[in-house]
């Protein structure tokens, strides 16, 4: 059993994952878990929760990798996931895990978004740094804009609250409110959306992994801490 933890990043994640892949709600605390408990033998992780309940635990991902399992992640949460975990074997995918395995992107916010409800499809309600910089770097290499309203650009959409980045605010702080009906065409003409990119080749991945897929690597071992055995209910050894 293969299993996709995914949301705003891939709302449509139901329908790609076409029954070859059972497509699951953004990943919290314990779902990595459960998920290993029910015989998963690959997961992929490209959502997470993490404000109203805790995040996806680094210690459930080395429990996954020790039971065998593979863990893939990208896009959102499973990208941080995947930069904090690879060098104990979760496959980190995409050009959003790479800027974070790498140190040039070190904030979690710049995955953050604020979105809607599962029942309405997860509908973005501000715009993730990510796919920002990624549509401002098109933008460059189209020469669809000038090198100074593109570093404004820039400068505004890092100052802004991840819930509060949208385009006509960040135009409004760039201070090219002016031209917001004409930029916003050409903005939204161009759009890159590199979560769902990312996404998208994470689950193309954990289709095509099978039992030889790579899991645990390194010489290290699973410890059950006190916390561990409270957190997952295992009674002490």
């Amino acid at each position: 059993m293969k299993i996709l933890f995914a949301g705003p990043s891939l709302p449509d994640a139901p329908r790609l994952c076409a029954g070859a892949v059972e497509a699951r709600p953004p990943a919290a605390h314990g779902d990595v878990l459960a998920a290993v408990r029910a015989g998963a033998t690959a997961i992929g992780i490209v959502d997470g929760n993490f404000e109203h309940v805790a995040p996806v635990w680094h210690k459930e991902i080395l429990y996954a990798l020790e039971a065998g399992v593979a863990v893939f992640g990208a896009a959102s949460m499973g990208a941080l996931r995947a930069a904090e975990c690879d060098t104990f074997g979760m496959i980190g995918i995409g050009a959003i895990y790479e800027d974070y395995a790498s140190g040039r992107r070190v904030d979690d916010a710049d995955v953050a978004l604020l979105h809607g409800p599962a029942e309405l499809g997860y509908p973005a309600l501000s715009l993730a740094l990510v796919n920002v910089e990624a549509t401002l770097d098109r933008l460059e290499t189209l020469g669809r804009l000038g090198g100074k309203d593109l570093e404004r650009l820039r400068t505004a959409a890092r100052a802004l609250f991840y819930k509060d980045r949208t385009w006509p605010a960040i135009l409004s702080g760039a201070g090219l409110a002016e031209n917001r009906t004409e930029l916003i065409q050409l903005i939204l003409a161009e759009n890159v959306d590199r979560k769902r990119e990312d996404a998208l080749a994470l689950l193309a991945a954990l289709r095509d992994c099978g039992t030889e897929s790579p899991a645990k690597r390194g010489d290290w071992r699973f410890r059950a801490t006190s916390l561990w055995r409270m957190a997952a209910d295992q009674p002490e050894t």
